[in-house]
Formats: structure tokens, sequence, C-alpha cells
């Protein structure tokens, strides 16, 4: 019976150190195949929860932490930020979306306009 080739197929500590490459690669195949729908999804709900948490802070009168009751479920990700001096609510989806919605007297909240 003849050895293994130990190019071919190698034991021990060199099969070990490919492993977290071929993870990455396939996280990164992953990501690459879903980024369109991700990346939508991030911006749809940075801007609802940027509109619903103004909405709910500026025209309802309540905290931004009681406005997060308003949230659909599935948006725990979504962070909100407040700026009072301009009546305006920023919601960000961590490293992929954030959109600010802003108070206008007689309006009611008004979103920003997308930029990508």
């Amino acid at each position: 019976m003849a050895t293994p080739n130990p190019v071919l197929y190698p034991q021990g500590p060199a099969r070990r150190r490919r492993w977290p490459w071929l993870a990455l690669a396939v996280l990164g195949g992953l990501l690459a195949w879903f980024w369109q729908p991700l990346n939508g999804y991030a911006h749809a709900g940075a801007a609802y929860g940027a509109r619903v948490a103004c909405s709910c802070r500026f025209v309802g009168g309540r905290s931004l932490d009681d406005c997060r009751k308003d949230f659909e479920p599935g948006m725990e990700l979504v962070l909100l930020s407040e700026d009072a001096a301009a009546k305006s609510v920023t919601a960000r989806f961590p490293m992929l979306a954030a959109h600010t919605a802003t108070y206008v007297d007689g309006e009611g909240c008004r979103l920003e306009p997308w930029r990508d």
C-alpha cells in the first residue's frame, strides 16, 4: 500500500490552516450573493425607522425609547438618535444605511432625500 502524497493530502497543522480561509471565502461569497437584497432591506428599514420615530417623538411627544415600541418585529438592529435643535431623528442600520426624518411645522415628519 502506497503512502499518500503529502502535497496533495496534507496532514496535521497544514490541513487545519485551510479551514479559516475556506470559511472566509464561503462567507464572502454569501455576502456578495445577498448584498443587493440586504442593502435594500437596510435602507428601507432605516428610512421607516426614522419616519416612525420622528412622528412618535415630535408629533406624539413621546420619548425616543418609548418610540421603539412602534417598530415592526425584526427591527431590533435599527439604532435611533435625536437632534432636538433640528427636530430630527436619524435611524441607522449598522454599517449599511442611515436615514434622517425632520419635523416641519404644519407638515409633520419628512424624510430627507436618499443618497446612495
